[in-house]
């Protein structure tokens, strides 16, 4: 009984054409052998869809799609598309969550979501009513218990300190009985998720003596990413079956025999990262039309990553990287800048912003009379910057990439219409100091055996590396100046984002009160820069995104 698990990466919003990647992994998977095929949650319409949902013609385009899906497949194998179903009931909220069976040309529903995530970035509570229990499809004499991503997420035996919810939709499942159990899921990445996923999955087939199947979507959508790395486990909770990382596949497990393929995992936290950040930019760009990418270099490690990040995501001879030198600016900037660009073999131009400056300062003159300079004129230069970048992007239709961090985007180190301008913020989750470490993966990777035919080189120059950070605004201007050191600030940013530690449990892991205080009233103050940011790639738990919803106008304890 072999069951195929359709690891697509599909488009939010494109019915018709995820309804054609469905058939094409179908049609595959039946040539490989498939009894059953499995598509992640929400398949047919793509996930998250948020507020498209809400639109009168869009559950009803859906379900036009699945009638016509399964005409075009009645021939091939059943298969469970994720998909949403109106609500039969006239209370509660009109949509359903749902995996739905396509056999021999009839649509029927297998089960509806019980669980509906409400936290981080999950909003279903928004959109679906909870179904009363998990479905069962008998397919070949297998009997199959169907559930939805959150449905296999609370058991009991494996969440001992903290569960979301009451009820565990697996075991009222399992007291019904089933051979096992199928779980289309739409999980997304952040590091570290996988080998919880893969220990809570185990727990639950040994626990129950039954194979686990999860199919898992890929892709990345919006700020989110997903990695895919479907898998199977046997009845000893013993993994069998693991999909590429990062990438479309098909994954085949005969669950009569307990076999399939295991594909092996990235090494390190530095790759995983590496290669969402290169699958989220590749995908938002092409989901949004976009043929090619745009940022500004300076010489400093972030753009030099966010270039490395597009070089690869999309090609180098899609990717212009613009000099904009300011009387601030070191040579090395602008050396550094031209040999990182060498080195990805990505275009430049470079633009001067001298002249520029002298014009703002000229027509601002009569209107800051009587006033020193300060971090305004420093934002000017920014802005300047910000102006043209986008001036590039309208005329070439290139998506501009931020090159912003999080530990600056925390903090405010950043200029809003300057430096935050553009379409996505490539690294606006990475920590300063998890920059470097993929900046460094990054070289070891390409030094140590080169990367698809390339020689073995140094991507990344060491002296992007070595020098220290600086914003370049004003003369001899290092980034310390305004900021703890990055190992400090990243330590207190991760208590207090991540881990949501107050101020005073903070300190009292050792760091110094008047810093912590000063870190948490700039993360504050910050707000409203964020708020108005593109979107970032997701790859932490807690992520100045979707599943951040902090107030703006709010005043803060500092305990």
């Amino acid at each position: 009984m072999k069951v195929a698990l359709l690891q697509i990466d599909t488009v939010v919003g494109d019915i018709v054409g995820n309804a054609a990647r469905i058939a094409d992994a179908v049609r595959e998977a039946a040539s490989l052998g498939a009894r059953l095929c499995v598509t992640p949650e929400l398949a047919l319409c793509g996930y998250p869809p948020r507020d498209l949902l809400l639109q009168d013609d869009f559950v009803p385009a859906c379900r036009k799609a699945l009638e016509a899906l399964a005409q075009q497949l009645r021939d091939l194998p059943p298969v469970l598309v994720g998909a949403p179903v109106p609500n039969p009931s006239p209370v509660g909220n009109p949509i359903h969550n749902c995996a739905v069976l396509l056999r021999e040309g009839k649509v029927t529903v297998a089960t509806r979501k019980v669980l509906l995530p409400n936290y981080d970035v999950f909003d279903e509570r928004r959109y679906f009513e909870s179904g009363v229990g998990c479905g069962v499809v008998t397919i070949d004499g297998w009997r199959f218990g169907v559930t939805i991503c959150e449905d296999v997420w609370n058991d009991k035996t494996f969440w001992q300190e903290h569960r979301h919810y009451e009820n565990d939709p697996v075991a009222d499942l399992m007291a019904g009985g089933a051979d096992a159990i199928l779980n289309l899921s739409a999980s997304p990445f952040t590091l570290g998720k996988q080998a919880v996923r893969e220990r809570m999955l185990s727990r639950v087939a040994f626990r129950y003596r039954v194979s686990v199947l999860y199919a898992n979507q890929v892709g990345g959508n919006d700020d989110l990413v997903f990695a895919g790395k479907s898998i199977a486990f046997d009845a000893t909770g013993t993994l069998i079956a693991r999909g590429r990382s990062f990438a479309e596949d098909i994954v085949m497990v005969d669950v009569a025999q307990a076999t399939g393929t295991i594909t092996a995992e990235p090494t390190s936290d530095e790759e995983q990262v590496w290669k969402a950040l290169v699958l989220g930019t590749r995908d938002y760009a092409r989901k949004c039309g976009f043929d090619g990418a745009v940022l500004g270099l300076s010489g400093g490690i972030d753009s030099a990553l966010v270039a490395a990040v597009a070089a690869e995501a999309l090609g180098p001879d899609k990717v212009l990287g613009v000099l904009m030198p300011s009387p601030h600016s070191s040579e090395g900037s602008v050396t550094d800048a031209l040999a990182l660009a060498s080195s990805l073999g990505i275009a430049t131009c470079t633009i001067p912003i001298g002249d520029l400056m002298h014009g703002f300062e000229a027509a601002l003159a009569q209107a800051f009379a009587g006033r020193e300079a300060d971090v305004t004129e420093e934002n000017i230069q920014s802005r300047i910057r910000g102006n043209l970048l986008m001036a590039l992007s309208n005329k070439q239709r290139r998506l501009l990439l931020t090159t912003g961090n999080k530990s600056e985007l925390a903090v405010g180190y950043c200029t809003i219409y300057g430096d935050m301008a553009g379409g996505l913020a490539v690294i606006a989750d990475l920590p300063k100091t998890l920059v470097y470490r993929v900046a460094h993966w990054l070289n070891e990777r390409d030094t140590s055996h080169g990367h698809e035919g390339r020689e073995a080189r140094e991507t990344i120059p060491s002296a992007i590396l070595t020098k220290e950070p600086s914003a370049e605004l004003r003369p001899g201007q290092r980034d310390s100046d305004s900021l703890p050191p990055y190992d400090v600030l990243d330590g207190i940013l991760e208590r207090l984002v991540e881990l949501r530690r107050s101020a005073a449990d903070i300190v009292a892991e050792g760091y110094d009160v008047e810093t912590v205080r000063k870190v948490l009233r700039l993360v504050c103050n910050a707000e409203f820069k964020r708020r108005q940011a593109p979107p970032g790639l997701k790859v932490t738990d807690r992520a100045f995104g979707t599943g951040w919803r902090m107030p703006v106008a709010a005043r803060v304890n500092l305990g």
